[in-house]
């Protein structure tokens, strides 16, 4: 925003709220947001998306992380949004069959493929895609859930006993906060169970391995939108941005604690591996 001319306490305000992970804390909290009278709502997921959109139909309301803004109800169409819902989408669901493939060439020995989902209300769409494509290469799939923090070590037991090789992880709350993602990496190192994770913030401290859009260039695509609304643009009247990156994060050294290898040609396919 600084570099569209926006500074804080300058020229703009920003109101922040934090559902710590728990959507269902989303109404409460847009609730207060929307009696603010903003002239821009940014919601930070499919959940918070949705709870701004039932809060208010006038505030202009600029998503991101958001993986089917058409499917949720959010908008109308990607080229005409409709509504006062708008801003940049990701490859969530799009990628999650890929992720399934990668996972199965790093660790081919895993028949049953767990996943581990929340009641975001995204995620059965995602969670469709990777059942087609673990059908498609004869793996079993095995929905897991986990809807706070304190279930995590019950999700990942439940995945033991039922004879999980690998899991797939789906984003969004509650698997969003620093301390979440640290939790599920210790917990899939401490089970020693291969992991394909929806982004590079699982990586960097220990998951195995992340397909995705970049978080960061996500939000780098938003700040546009929010600037050209509080220049009088309708939300309505800006089409949705897609990204245009997806990138490959391998972390070597988790690889062979787990005993895997990774081919060069993987290798070489990745945009970073840590070693």
């Amino acid at each position: 925003m600084r570099d569209l001319g926006y500074v804080e306490g300058q020229n703009v305000v920003f109101e922040r709220r934090w559902a710590e992970g728990r959507n269902e804390r989303f109404p409460t909290l847009v609730a207060e947001l929307v009696a603010l009278n903003p002239d821009v709502i940014v919601s930070d997921s499919t959940p918070a998306a949705l709870a701004a959109r039932q809060a208010t139909a006038s505030v202009p309301i600029v998503m991101i992380n958001v993986s089917d803004p058409v499917g949720s109800g959010l908008i109308a169409s990607l080229a005409r949004p409709g509504g006062n819902v708008t801003g940049p989408t990701d490859f969530g669901t799009e990628t999650a069959e890929k992720a399934v493939d990668i996972l199965h060439t790093v660790a081919p020995r895993a028949t049953r493929i767990a996943v581990l989902l929340s009641d975001n209300p995204v995620h059965p769409a995602q969670l469709r895609v990777i059942q087609d494509a673990a059908r498609k290469i004869g793996l079993a799939v095995l929905p897991t859930m986990a809807q706070m923090d304190k279930e995590f070590e019950t999700a990942f037991a439940s995945m033991g006993s039922q004879g999980a090789g690998a899991f797939v992880q789906l984003g969004g709350a509650p698997f969003s906060t620093d301390r979440q993602v640290a939790r599920i990496v210790e917990l899939a190192a401490k089970t020693r169970l291969p992991a394909a994770y929806p982004g590079r913030l699982w990586v960097q401290p220990g998951g195995l391995l992340s397909y995705g859009s970049s978080a960061q260039y996500r939000w780098q695509l938003t700040a546009p939108f929010v600037a050209k609304i509080l220049k009088g643009a309708r939300p309505s009247e800006l089409p949705v941005q897609q990204p245009a990156e997806v990138e490959l994060w391998i972390n070597l050294k988790t690889a062979k604690a787990l005993g895997l290898t990774i081919s060069p040609s993987l290798l070489q396919r990745a945009d970073q591996v840590i070693e």
